[in-house]
């Protein structure tokens, strides 16, 4: 099981911003798309990651004006990273040993997707389900 089986399901749209954009800016497009982070971009380079606990974190400081400042002041830099053949289990102990809830995915030096711990915590789920159906419908053979 690796990061790759999760981006056939999830798809690889890649919603992002970039360090020059305001916080304001930034969290209208995680409210509009729904989402708890976004890859901060620089090109075709990952240079941080903005996320919800960032915006916190912001007004926590430096109150409404927090809206007002850039990405880049606030983003977590650098970004860590996975390649679409990490494994599930890894990519999940990596996530849970630096506290983070999303990793974007790099291929070639590009991005080429993003998932978060929902998404591998989900695909485990499925994958625990899927062998115990597997082995009740083989006892019920025997």
């Amino acid at each position: 099981m690796t990061i790759a089986a999760i981006l056939i399901n999830k798809g690889r749209e890649v919603i992002s911003v970039t360090a020059h954009q305001s916080v304001g800016d930034a969290v209208a497009v995680l409210a509009t798309r729904r989402v708890g982070a976004v890859p901060v971009m620089e090109g075709a380079n990952v240079v941080g990651i903005f996320s919800e606990r960032d915006v916190i974190h912001a007004i926590a400081e430096h109150g409404a004006e927090a809206m007002a400042r850039k990405v880049g002041d606030t983003m977590t830099a650098p970004a860590i990273t996975v390649g679409p053949s990490e494994p599930v289990i890894g990519a999940l102990s990596l996530m849970t040993r630096r506290r983070i809830r999303h990793l974007p995915v790099i291929e070639g030096g590009r991005v080429i997707g993003l998932v978060s711990i929902g998404d591998l915590v989900k695909y485990r789920i499925d994958r625990i389900e899927a062998d115990a159906e597997a082995m009740r419908s083989y006892i019920q053979a025997v």
